[in-house]
């Protein structure tokens, strides 16, 4: 086993809302929800998370359970979606929107991140995880998207993750994406 990537818990956050960097809280089903990844989460032997509390919360919970420390990596955090954060999705103005669907790569009308430079960031960290033996990091669903689109697994982004749900790349994984030329 190399690496599994987890989404955290579900948030507490009104449904339709936009976030990314946002900093938000476990939900109130934090408890349960992380039971249930920890039950299912396989022998692990390093923990880390994205610098955001709802992904911490996780990792902590897991780390504790374990016996591991947990390592912060700023570079598991999610998209940054700028000034589109905290909105609901139907109150970002159409025309953004219009922007973003018509150059989904490279547009950023947020101010926030391009899916490009946001997946460099992801591609960039994942081609230097080359010795991950039992490695869990926990992190977001945008950069489990761009993990599977760097494999080639997903070249739409339309592929869903739900909260806990886990995504293991092998050593071949790995290899091939320290292989790739950065997107």
């Amino acid at each position: 086993m190399g690496l599994i990537l987890v989404r955290h818990t579900a948030p507490d956050v009104a449904p339709g809302t936009c976030y990314g960097r946002l900093d938000l809280p476990p939900g109130p089903g934090f408890a349960d929800e992380a039971a249930a990844v920890l039950d299912a989460m396989p022998p692990v032997t390093r923990v880390l998370t994205s610098p955001l509390i709802r992904c911490r919360a996780l990792a902590e919970h897991i780390g504790a359970a374990r016996g591991l420390p947990v390592e912060v990596e700023p570079r598991l955090i999610e998209i940054d979606f700028g000034a589109w954060e905290g909105l609901a999705w139907d109150a970002v103005p159409r025309d953004e929107l219009d922007a973003w669907a018509a150059d989904f790569w490279n547009a950023r009308p947020h101010g926030g991140e391009s899916v490009a430079m946001f997946t460099a960031r992801v591609a960039d960290w994942l081609a230097g995880q080359g010795g991950a033996a039992g490695w869990l990091a926990v992190t977001h669903a945008g950069l489990m998207r761009a993990a599977q689109h760097l494999l080639g697994r997903d070249e739409s982004w339309a592929c869903r993750f739900s909260h806990g749900q886990t995504l293991a790349l092998s050593a071949g994984d790995l290899s091939a994406l320290a292989a790739r030329p950065m997107p």
